[in-house]
């Protein structure tokens, strides 16, 4: 799983994919920090990705770099901790000229049962559970 947070944090961006109603809705993200032994991810209770992920928590993630790619398939868990949100805005300062841990906006979430899967066209695909 460190593995998997190291390639996101390395490939700066990554895509994160969710279901509004039946329509796919997939938008660039690039928080991915390891808390507790758990990858997390972070956004604002007010977006529409945040009500997509709780009405529907199956979610995927894809990034690029350098040639190979990286998807992660699970199902995403809110951690309303104040500890997990300061941990998440400690990694990322720059996120905190707009979240703030005890703003009753930032929202924090973890991997469950997920699949990572490696790719690229030179190897085959190496697949990682957590």
């Amino acid at each position: 799983m460190k593995r998997v947070a190291e390639f996101l944090k390395e490939a700066g961006v990554y895509y994160l994919a969710t279901i509004d109603g039946d329509q796919p809705r997939v938008r660039p993200f690039g928080t991915a920090h390891v808390f507790e032994d758990k990858l997390y991810i972070q956004t604002g209770k007010v977006k529409d990705v945040s009500k997509q992920i709780h009405a529907n928590p199956k979610v995927e993630i894809c990034a690029f770099k350098n040639g190979e790619w990286l998807r992660v398939a699970g199902q995403l868990v809110e951690d309303d901790r104040l500890e997990a949100k300061v941990s998440m805005l400690d990694a990322y300062p720059d996120l905190k000229a707009m979240y703030s841990p005890d703003d009753g906006n930032t929202e924090v979430f973890y991997f469950k049962d997920a699949t990572a899967t490696f790719s690229s066209f030179t190897k085959a695909p190496e697949v990682i559970t957590f």
